[in-house]
C-alpha cells in the first residue's frame, strides 16, 4: 500500500491529548521563525496522532541515507550480490563530516559492514562508497517502488556544496517517512527479510540526541530494548536542520513518527530550543507507548 498523493497544504491537525505539550513546544518554535513538520501515526491501527504541514518537504540530511540502505538490503535478498564483497574507499569518496571509518586504518569493508556503519554512526564514508557501488539511479528507482514522491536521497555526502551540487543531501515528507518506517516495523517495505536487515541496522543508531533523548536508552546499547522499550531510529543533522524519524514500541503501544525542522543557525539558543522541544515531543511518545 502506497502513502496518497496529495497536493502539499499546510496543515497542523488538533493532536491527541496526550501529544499537546509536543504540539505546544513545536508551535513556539515555529512562532519564532523555525519551519517544522512532523506527523505521529499509532502503529497498529495507523491512526493519525499528530500532523503539522506534513506534506511540505523539508530537508533531512543523513535521514535519506535509508533510502539507500532499503536499496541494500533489498539486493542482499538477491543470491547474486554478495553482502561480504570488499569495497575499497577511493580519495573521491572522502569527506570530513560525521562517521567513524575515517578515523581507522581498514581501506576496505564488506557492503554489509558498510550498512551498519551508515546506520549505526552515520558515516558519511561509508555512505560515499556504497552509493557509489549502488548508483544514485537506482535509489531513486527503489524510492519510486517504495511509493514515495516526495522523499529522495539527492547527492553524495559532501563537505561543501556547489552551485553544480544538489543544495541538500536530502529532503523529505514527513507524511511519507512516518509512514515509510511503520511498513518497514510490519515487515512489508520490499520483503519481510529486506525489512528486518533495516531494522536491525536502525536499531544500532547511536545518535539519541533528538526525539529519542527522552526514551532513557542507552545511546551505545539498546538493540534489545530495556524496560520494554524497543526503538528503530535515524536523524538527519545539518547547519539549520535537525530531524529524526523512527519507530518506538512499549508496553501499550506502538508510534511512527517523522519531525523536522529547519532554521537559521546562527546562535546556540536557537539551536537548543530546537533540540528541546523535540525532547519534549519525545517525552510525549514515550507516555503515549509507556
Amino acid at each position: 500500500m502506497r502513502p496518497r498523493d496529495r497536493r502539499a497544504r499546510h496543515r497542523a491537525s488538533e493532536p491527541a491529548d496526550s501529544f499537546e505539550r509536543g504540539f505546544t513546544a513545536l508551535g513556539v518554535l515555529a512562532r519564532n521563525g523555525v519551519q517544522v513538520s512532523a506527523r505521529i501515526m499509532d502503529l497498529a491501527s495507523g491512526r493519525e496522532l499528530l500532523a503539522i504541514d506534513d506534506y511540505v518537504v523539508m530537508p533531512t540530511a543523513g535521514i535519506g541515507t535509508v533510502l539507500l540502505l532499503a536499496e541494500v538490503a533489498a539486493r542482499l535478498d538477491d543470491p547474486d550480490f554478495e553482502g561480504l564483497v570488499i569495497l575499497d574507499r577511493e580519495a573521491r569518496d572522502n569527506v570530513g563530516d560525521g562517521g567513524i571509518w575515517q578515523h581507522l586504518q581498514a581501506p576496505s569493508f564488506p557492503v554489509a559492514d558498510l550498512a551498519v556503519f551508515t546506520a549505526a554512526a552515520g558515516d558519511n564514508l561509508a555512505t560515499n562508497v556504497l552509493l557509489r557501488e549502488i548508483g544514485l539511479e537506482k535509489v531513486h528507482e527503489r524510492t519510486e517502488k517504495l511509493g514515495l514522491n516526495r522523499t529522495a536521497l539527492l547527492d553524495s555526502a559532501r563537505d561543501q556544496r556547489g552551485p553544480d551540487d544538489a543544495p541538500q543531501l536530502s529532503v523529505g515528507s514527513m507524511r511519507e517517512l512516518a509512514w515509510l518506517f511503520s511498513e518497514v516495523a510490519r515487515g512489508e517495505a520490499t520483503s519481510p527479510t529486506a525489512s528486518q536487515r533495516l531494522v536491525d541496522w536502525l536499531s544500532l543508531n547511536m545518535d539519541l540526541s533528538l526525539v529519542a533523548s527522552a526514551f532513557g536508552l542507552d545511546p551505545l546499547s539498546h538493540r534489545q530494548g530495556t524496560h520494554e522499550l524497543t526503538l528503530f531510529n535515524k536523524t538527519g543533522s545539518d547547519a539549520g536542520v535537525r530531524a529524526e524519524v523512527g519507530v518506538l514500541r512499549g508496553p501499550r503501544a506502538g508510534v511512527a513518527y517523522a519531525v523536522a525542522t529547519s532554521f537559521s543557525d546562527s546562535d546556540l539558543l536557537t539551536r537548543l530550543a530546537v533540540i528541546d522541544a523535540l525532547r519534549t515531543l519525545g517525552n510525549d511518545l514515550l507516555e503515549y507507548v509507556h
